[in-house]
C-alpha cells in the first residue's frame, strides 16, 4: 500500500502531458507471471476517447516491456522528479530480459490495487487496456514518418487505457 498520495480525479492533474511524457519521461511497468518489468518512454499521451479518461502507450515489438503489457489488462504510468533522470536514462536503455535492470536503480517496486508502480514517482496513473493496434504503414499519410521512424520495419502497437486512478505525492 502506497501511504504518502492522495487519489485525485484526472481532470484535476494540473501538469502538461507534453511537459510530463515528452520532456520529464515516463516509466511504463507491468507485470506477467509475478515478475515486474519497466521501460522509460517518451511517445504517448493522455486524453479523451469513448466517454473515457485515457492514456495512450506505443511499444516496439522487440521491447521486453512488450510481453509483458501483452499478457496483462492492467499497467502503470509513473513521472518522477528531474532527480531520477538517470535512473529512467538507465532503465530505457537496458533490457530486463537481459537482467534484472530495476534492482540496479534507487527506485522502489510497490504495487497499488495490485499494479506494479514505483514509490518514488511524483505521480501514478494506473490503467486498464481497452485497445491495441499494431501501426500499418500504409495508414501513414505523412510518408516521410514512416522513413524518419522505421528503417527497421519494426511498427509500434498503440494501447488505449482507460485511467483507473491517478496518485499524486501529497505536498
Amino acid at each position: 500500500m502506497l501511504r504518502d498520495y492522495i487519489e485525485i480525479k484526472p481532470e484535476e492533474l494540473n501538469k502538461s502531458a507534453f511537459q510530463m511524457i515528452g520532456n520529464d519521461w515516463m516509466l511504463i511497468t507491468a507485470e506477467k507471471d509475478n515478475k515486474a518489468n519497466t521501460m522509460t518512454a517518451s511517445w504517448g499521451g493522455l486524453g479523451v476517447m469513448w466517454h473515457k479518461n485515457v492514456s495512450y502507450i506505443v511499444l516496439r515489438p522487440q521491447r521486453y516491456t512488450k510481453e509483458f503489457i501483452d499478457n496483462t489488462d492492467t499497467f502503470s504510468l509513473c513521472f518522477f522528479d528531474s532527480k531520477y533522470k538517470k535512473e529512467l536514462s538507465y532503465l530505457g536503455s537496458v533490457s530486463g530480459r537481459d537482467e534484472d535492470k530495476m534492482s540496479k536503480t534507487a527506485l522502489t517496486l510497490n504495487h497499488f490495487d495490485n499494479i506494479p508502480c514505483f514509490e518514488e514517482a511524483d505521480i501514478i496513473i494506473t490503467c486498464k487496456k481497452m485497445f491495441a493496434q499494431e501501426f500499418n504503414p500504409d495508414s501513414f499519410i505523412e510518408k516521410n514518418l514512416v522513413e524518419k521512424n522505421y528503417s527497421n520495419k519494426d511498427f509500434h502497437t498503440m494501447y488505449i487505457s482507460e485511467i483507473l486512478k491517478v496518485l499524486v505525492r501529497k505536498q
